[in-house]
């Protein structure tokens, strides 16, 4: 399978068309940004370890029931996806406090939540990914009340498999980003699940091994990301 047309590219990755109207090729780009792209830079091999990363995630969901839009690792940075219609809301899920969270209610960062706490985010980088409620979603019709409580669900089911995940290569899971796309198949878990998109810290020295790193000035995120790859693909 080869990458024909271009038809989208992020500050992380690229869309390529197939020869089958069904399947996309995403690209990673070793690109990074933080807050909203004011900070820009570089990572090197970001891509190719978040493809790496993102493929065996997918794969292990997949094996416990989670549908995605995964299908195969073509290449180093090349992922075959089945072609979704992106909803465009991020759902963040978090299991202790940290990021945004920590600003908004004063709390320590680190604090474990006593449960599963999922917010919504409109997708749109010029608005900076205002946080949402259901009614918007729904009055809006960004999505239907009855995706929305499928997507819910979808999210604490792979939130009760990823926290054990981490969990058994020394990796605290505290929050990480999904996004979901409509297909004939139903609501599909799509995008990339990386540390580009999620809050990882060493279980034992709570270390950030994540994109926190660059987003401040923290030194060592190629070491950091060279880390997770090391316990996640090998």
């Amino acid at each position: 399978m080869k990458a024909l047309e271009k038809i989208y590219e992020g500050k992380a990755k690229i869309l390529y068309t197939t020869s089958e109207s069904n399947r996309l090729i995403q690209y990673f780009k070793d690109d990074a940004t933080a807050f909203n792209a004011q900070k820009k830079g570089t990572i090197v091999n970001k891509g190719v370890i978040n493809c790496a990363v993102s493929s065996e995630i997918f794969k292990f969901l997949e094996t416990k029931g989670i549908q995605t839009h995964f299908v195969e690792k073509l290449s180093d940075r090349e992922m075959l996806v089945k072609k979704v219609q992106i909803i465009p809301i991020e759902v963040v899920v978090r299991n202790a406090v940290a990021g945004s969270l920590a600003k908004r209610t004063g709390r320590p960062e680190g604090e474990k939540l006593s449960e599963t706490l999922v917010e919504w985010y409109y997708k749109d980088d010029a608005l900076g990914d205002p946080m949402v409620n259901r009614d918007h979603i729904r009055i809006f019709k960004w999505a239907s009340d009855a995706e929305m409580t499928e997507i819910e669900k979808k999210a604490k089911k792979i939130n009760t498999l990823l926290v054990p995940y981490f969990e058994t290569r020394g990796i605290q899971l505290v929050d990480y980003k999904l996004e979901f796309g409509r297909s004939p198949e139903g609501i599909l878990l799509a995008d990339e699940i990386t540390p580009d998109g999620c809050r990882l810290w060493d279980m034992k020295t709570k270390e950030k091994m994540d994109k926190d790193r660059f987003r401040f000035d923290l030194g060592k995120v190629e070491e950091s990301y060279q880390e997770i790859f090391k316990r996640i693909c090998k």
